[in-house]
């Protein structure tokens, strides 16, 4: 088991392309995620926009489909740092088409300003129950939800998620497994819920070679989901919850990952050493539970470390 995955895992899933912030999911959020979601990332810009390691963090972990919204939204006359309150990324499954992902970016947007240079510049729209899609750089499609709420995505996410809040589909509203998880995390700076599928993909990234053993295989039928926070008000914390069927899987879970950690502790660099001092593993009930902790010195330095450099390639 490689200890880079498991004390930053967090840090993993927001540069793998998954990652509303402080704030609640709003309802246009809630209502236009399609029901069979497997992650849900929600970003704070505003909370993230006090804390100078947290903006480090964001501009190294920024997923590819965020960065080239951005870069879209800019091309309309966007500021993402000056508009954009939070931002919720979501992957769901779609039927013969495999993970897809829609992104929800909420805030202070001018709106008639947006849609004025959208004409200036011929931006031809298609429309979807009711709903204008714009094509965007790179091969994003945007529409607005609200004055205060735009979707983004590819073009059949785009309609997936329509549908999803026209009731063509079922939303998140109807994902119990998934609401459920949110009340506990939504007050982070990030923060992200995960299904059973999702949590057992982000477990064997964590345990590297040991998701190979037959424990996992064992284990892994009795996850339920996951949760995770990372604030950034006194340094860096990030706290994760895997939920099991039971306490004895979450036992062994956290006995396979403390002894990674005392394997990688045996060569690590100081900065990854004192990470690794600065993470728990433990189990409570029926939950896994890690949380790690730094000062905003020491992820600073974390940031530079071979060890992180490898975590978010």
């Amino acid at each position: 088991m490689t200890m880079k995955r498991t004390l930053v895992i967090a840090l993993a899933f927001l540069s793998s392309g998954l990652t509303a912030f402080a704030a609640s999911l709003g309802t246009a959020a809630r209502t236009v995620i399609p029901i069979e979601v497997q992650q849900i990332i929600n970003v704070d810009y505003r909370r993230m926009k006090n804390s100078d390691t947290a903006m480090d963090m964001k501009a190294k972990l920024l997923p590819p489909n965020m960065k080239q919204f951005e870069d879209a939204l800019k091309d309309i006359g966007v500021n993402p740092d000056k508009d954009i309150d939070q931002i919720t990324l979501a992957s769901f499954r779609m039927k013969d088409q495999g993970l897809q992902m829609v992104g929800i970016a909420q805030g202070q947007f001018p709106r008639k300003k947006l849609m004025l240079k959208i004409t200036n510049q011929k931006i031809k729209g298609t429309k979807k129950n009711g709903s204008m899609i714009y094509p965007m750089a790179g091969g994003m499609q945007m529409t607005f939800l609200d004055d205060w709420t735009m979707l983004f995505g590819d073009i059949s996410a785009v309609k997936a998620a329509l549908d999803a809040r026209d009731n063509s589909s079922q939303s998140l509203n109807a994902n119990r497994e998934i609401t459920d998880l949110i009340p506990n995390v939504e007050a982070g700076t990030v923060w992200s819920v995960l299904d059973a599928a999702g949590t057992e993909t982000m477990l064997k990234s964590a345990l590297g070679s040991a998701a190979e053993l037959g424990e996992f295989d064992t284990m892994k039928k009795k996850l339920l989901g996951s949760r995770y926070t990372i604030d950034f008000d006194h340094g860096v914390e990030f706290n994760l919850n895997v939920l099991t069927s039971d306490n004895v899987t979450a036992s062994t879970l956290s006995s396979v990952l403390k002894a990674g950690i005392l394997f990688k502790k045996m060569d690590a660099s100081p900065t990854e050493k004192a990470a690794i001092d600065g993470t728990t593993v433990d189990n409570d009930t029926n939950k896994l539970v890690v949380k790690f902790k730094a000062d905003d010195k020491n992820f600073q330095q974390l940031m530079q470390s071979p060890m992180f450099a490898s975590v978010v390639r």
